[in-house]
């Protein structure tokens, strides 16, 4: 089905290592990006189980506030011995008492939680991060679009780059972990470009080529 052009987008996050590299990622398209932060709006509860669950939610409420096209990610951290946690309570694993977020506290959990496993070889330590995007409009439309990136957890934490857990994860193929590259090297992906490195930019991809028309590669 053909859509109607974007010259705009909403990015329904208050997160801002995340609307930095999706501002990135729209650069290359001429898109231009605003975020719900810079707008004030209000950060809705994540109630969902499931990532599209919670991206739609964070989508919807971003469109319907703003009268724009949002697009949401919603992302977590999958570990195999942890029987897939934290998935969709990644950010949980972070947050305080006070409520705010501290990943060195949630790397520190992944980690004992892996130990305690007995989960000390790399062939124990894999997992997955997953992104998945959802495009809401005003009147209500949601379409989904998920990237991965499997790889190790990794420790002790290497790198200072990226947010949230990207120091204690290396992504398959790769010496160093996301915390270790450039943002670039990590979530760079442009038109034309058969790979992206990221979950993120894996995401993108595919809503690039099936919203945007980007051509396939």
């Amino acid at each position: 089905m053909a859509h109607a052009p974007l010259t705009e987008i909403l990015v329904a996050s208050h997160n801002a290592g995340k609307i930095a590299e999706i501002r990135d990622l729209f650069g290359p398209l001429g898109v231009a990006v605003t975020s719900a932060a810079e707008l004030n709006l209000p950060e809705p509860e994540e109630t969902g189980d499931t990532f599209e669950a919670n991206a739609a939610t964070k989508a919807l409420a971003a469109a319907t506030a703003s009268g724009k096209i949002a697009l949401s990610d919603d992302s977590g951290l999958i570990v195999d011995a942890l029987d897939g946690a934290p998935g969709v309570y990644t950010a949980d694993w972070a947050t305080l008492p006070d409520g705010s977020r501290d990943f060195a506290v949630a790397m520190q959990k992944v980690e004992d939680a892996l130990q305690a496993r007995g989960a000390l070889t790399e062939a124990k330590r894999t997992g997955r991060f997953v992104s998945m995007l959802c495009l809401a409009t005003p009147d209500g439309d949601v379409s989904f679009y998920r990237g991965e990136a499997d790889g190790v957890m990794v420790w002790p934490p290497r790198g200072t780059s990226g947010f949230g857990y990207d120091p204690v994860f290396r992504p398959d193929g790769h010496t160093r972990t996301f915390g270790e590259m450039t943002a670039e090297e990590k979530h760079g992906w442009k038109p034309g470009q058969a790979t992206a490195t990221s979950h993120r930019a894996r995401a993108f991809k595919l809503f690039a080529e099936q919203r945007l028309g980007v051509p396939v590669t």
